[in-house]
């Protein structure tokens, strides 16, 4: 397991945290959760949605338990590269950091739609839209990074999803004869290889927006399962 920092910027506006299997966790709520350096500041509406329950275009799991989600305004989801980030929200009434698990395809660019949980803490439910600024934040994930394996993978055709990051994901790579090579990403939040990663085990090296980088290896092929990786993503790469 190695750790390597660099800096990058192949997404210019992303920080973030995604979902995993493990929805037992506290709800986050309002939160100090640090921002890097550069990060700027959204403008734009809130509303929420009811059927808000952690899953959505992002594929992540239903978190019944952590229900501060929202769903992205689809220039800023761009092409699910906001999955799993993390936003620091301040609204007329409070604040609240949000985790990114979904689209809103009718969403203007710096909007965004709440569950009605993570709403009612930055403005009355009955006001139903309301102004609001946000950053992206890291998100405060414990443990190291987690590699969802898509359901019906295989050696011919393989899809991982990255979950568990503190920061959004700028590239996701898988060594192949000791050269890493850059697996691209579905707008549903895996990186799909369509001739497959083989038999595995596997070396993958994962890279976040801020230029921090994560390379895990030994990690074993499954189908429809999560395989947990060694380390986590720096706070913010210098």
């Amino acid at each position: 397991m190695k750790l390597l920092l660099f800096s990058t910027f192949l997404l210019a506006a992303l920080c973030g945290c995604s979902g995993s299997d493990d929805a037992s966790g506290e709800a986050p709520g309002p939160s100090h959760a640090s921002t890097c350096a550069g990060e700027s500041e959204h403008s734009g509406q809130a509303t929420y949605y009811d059927f808000a329950d952690g899953s959505g275009a992002c594929s992540f799991d239903p978190s019944p338990n952590d229900l501060m989600v929202a769903a992205m305004n689809a220039p800023d989801y761009a092409g699910s590269a906001a999955c799993g980030s993390c936003a620091r929200v301040s609204g007329p009434s409070g604040e609240i950091t949000v985790r990114i698990v979904d689209l809103c395809p009718e969403c203007p660019a710096g909007n965004l739609d709440l569950s009605p949980q993570a709403f009612e803490l930055i403005a009355p439910l009955e006001q139903g839209r309301v102004p609001i600024t946000w950053q992206y934040v890291a998100c405060e994930v414990s443990g190291p990074l987690d590699y969802r394996f898509k359901d019906g993978s295989n050696q011919w055709w393989t899809g991982v999803q990255v979950r568990n990051h503190r920061h959004a994901i700028a590239k996701f790579e898988v060594a192949k004869d000791g050269v890493f090579t850059a697996v691209p990403r579905e707008d549903y939040n895996y990186f799909v290889a369509e001739s497959g990663f083989g038999p595995g085990p596997f070396e993958f090296r994962v890279t976040d927006v801020y230029g921090g980088v994560v390379v895990d290896e030994g990690i074993e092929f499954g189908d429809a399962v999560t395989r947990r990786g060694a380390s986590q993503l720096p706070p913010c790469a210098e």
